[in-house]
C-alpha cells in the first residue's frame, strides 16, 4: 500500500482534539482511509452495517469498477479471459497472478488431474444424508469432511499445506458436486477420466451411466467452462468475507472453505440463479407469456411485495460485464440444443427484452445479471436447479483459495474482530424471582 501525501483530519463539535488519518492508494480504485488507530486514540468506533464503506483488508487478487461494469482477475478483464482462456487457466492466475506458459499449465493440469478422485470412504458419510437432502447441506458437509480425510494438508500456516489443499480443493470439487446429484436421484457414482478436460470430467461424473459410453458434447463442455470462469472471483463478497473470516482464526483450508459454501447458499448471495428459475417457473404456472406484463407490473409496486429475481447487482451499476459473456453462451447453448422456442427460456427472452427496454427498469439499471443467464444455461445443459448453487461454490472455490492464501501471507493479517454499537439494557441487577 502507498500512503497518500494528503491526509484526513477528523474533527469533533464538542471540543475533542482533532486527529489527522492517513490515505492510502491502491493501483486503481478509491482511496482509503485508515482508522485502525482511531478506538485507541478517540475511544470511538465506525458504524458501517454491512461494512459498504469499508476496506476489510488489501488485496491483489480481483477488481471491480461497478460503474463502468469492468471486472479483472489480477489485471486482466473477464472479456479476454473468458474468451482466450480454460478454467484451470484461470485457476493458475488467481493462485499464482500470472497467466501460465504451456509447461506450467502442462504440469498444473497435471497435479489437478491426478487429485480429482475422493477417498472411498466418502461414500459412506454421503450414505447418511437423507437423498432429497438440497445439494449445498450435502456439499457443505462434504468439504468440511476433507480435513478428515487429508490431514496433511490442513496446517493453514505452512504455504506447502496451503498449495495442496488448493489442487485439492479445485480437483475434487467437481466429483464431490456430482457424488452429491447422484446420489440424490439414486445413480452410480462415476469416477473421474483422466484423459477429459475439467468441465468434460465434470459433466461425464454428472450425466454419464455404466449402461452406455458417454460423449461430452464440446458447446456444453465450453459453456460450463464459461460459467466457471466468469464465477471464478468476485473480490470481498459475502462468501469471500466469510472465508477470510473463518481462516483468520487459523482454522484448516477445508473448514475455511466450506464456511463459503455455507454463505454462498443464500438466496441474495449465490442462491439468486435458483431463485431466477424459480421465478420464471412460477410466472409459467401463472400463464406464461400471457403473464408477463401482469408479473412486471406487480414487479414495479413495492407494496406488492414481488421481486425481480436475476436482474440488477449490488455492486455493478451498469451492465454486468459476466452478463453479456453469459449471454452469448446461453444462446449457444439454447441453438446446440433446440431449446429456442422452449417456453421457459422464451419467457426469460420476453422478460431480458421489458427490462432492457422499460424506462422503470432502465432508469434504476435493473439490467439482467449473470444469475439470470447461467441458470438457464445450467438448465439447457440438464442440471437440476437445486444444483445450481453447488456449481457456484465449485467455481468460486478457487477465488477463496486464492484469497485466503493472500491473507495468511499478509503480514498485516490478525484475527477477524467487528465492533458493534451496544443499543440493549445498561447494567442491571438480578432481582430475586419472587419479584420479578
Amino acid at each position: 500500500m502507498t500512503p497518500s501525501d494528503v491526509k484526513a483530519t477528523l474533527s469533533f463539535s464538542d471540543g475533542s482534539p482533532s486527529m489527522e488519518l492517513p490515505i492510502y492508494k491502491g493501483t486503481v480504485g478509491p482511496d482509503v482511509i485508515d482508522i485502525r488507530k482511531l478506538y485507541g486514540q478517540t475511544g470511538k468506533f465506525t458504524y458501517d452495517p454491512g461494512f459498504l464503506s469499508t476496506a476489510s483488508c488489501n488485496s491483489t487478487i480481483t477488481y471491480i469498477d461497478g460503474d463502468k461494469g469492468e471486472l479483472l482477475y489480477r489485471g486482466y478483464p473477464i472479456e479476454q479471459l473468458a474468451t482466450n482462456c480454460d478454467f484451470l487457466e484461470t485457476c493458475y492466475l488467481l493462485l499464482n497472478g500470472e497467466l501460465p506458459n504451456q509447461s506450467q499449465k502442462d504440469e498444473f493440469v497435471g497435479r489437478v488431474t491426478n487429485h480429482t478422485m475422493v477417498n472411498e470412504q466418502m461414500q459412506f458419510f454421503l450414505r447418511g444424508f437423507r437423498r432429497d437432502a438440497h445439494p449445498m447441506a450435502v456439499l457443505t458437509g462434504l468439504v468440511g469432511a476433507l480435513s478428515a480425510f487429508y490431514h496433511d494438508s490442513t496446517d493453514i500456516n505452512n504455504p506447502e499445506h496451503r498449495k495442496i489443499a488448493a489442487i485439492r480443493l479445485i480437483a475434487k470439487m467437481p466429483t464431490l458436486v456430482a457424488m452429491a446429484y447422484k446420489y440424490s436421484i439414486g445413480q452410480p457414482f462415476v469416477y473421474p477420466k483422466n484423459d477429459l478436460s475439467y468441465s468434460g470430467n465434470f459433466l461425464r461424473m454428472m450425466f454419464a451411466t455404466p449402461c452406455e459410453e458417454y460423449k461430452v458434447n464440446p458447446v456444453l463442455e465450453r459453456a460450463l467452462d464459461r460459467i466457471f470462469i466468469l464465477h471464478a472471483d468476485h473480490e470481498q463478497n459475502a462468501s469471500t468475507s466469510t472465508v477470510r473470516l473463518c481462516g483468520s482464526s487459523g482454522t484448516n483450508p477445508f473448514a475455511a472453505i466450506a464456511a463459503g459454501v455455507a454463505c454462498l447458499w443464500g438466496p441474495a448471495h449465490g442462491g439468486a440463479n435458483e431463485a431466477c428459475l424459480n421465478m420464471l417457473e412460477e410466472i409459467q404456472a401463472m400463464g406464461g407469456m400471457s403473464k408477463v406484463g401482469e408479473f412486471m407490473e406487480k414487479v414495479k409496486d413495492k407494496n406488492s411485495g414481488v421481486r425481480l429475481m436475476g436482474f440488477g447487482h449490488r455492486v455493478y451499476k451498469n451492465y454486468d460485464p459476466r452478463a453479456k459473456l453469459m449471454q452469448e453462451t446461453c444462446n449457444e447453448v439454447l441453438a446446440e440444443l433446440g431449446l429456442e422456442n422452449d417456453p421457459l427460456f422464451a419467457l426469460a427472452k420476453k422478460l431480458e427484452q421489458i427490462a432492457l427496454e422499460d424506462d422503470y427498469f432502465v432508469q434504476r439499471k435493473l439490467y439482467p445479471n449473470v444469475d439470470f443467464y447461467s441458470g438457464i444455461v445450467q438448465r439447457a445443459i440438464g442440471i437440476p436447479v437445486p444444483l445450481f448453487t453447488a456449481i457456484f461454490a465449485l467455481a468460486r472455490t478457487v477465488g477463496w483459495i486464492a484469497q485466503l492464501d493472500e491473507m495468511i501471507g499478509d503480514p498485516e493479517y490478525k484475527i477477524g474482530r467487528p465492533r458493534q454499537l451496544f443499543v440493549g439494557a445498561a447494567k442491571r441487577d438480578v432481582a430475586p424471582i419472587a419479584s420479578r
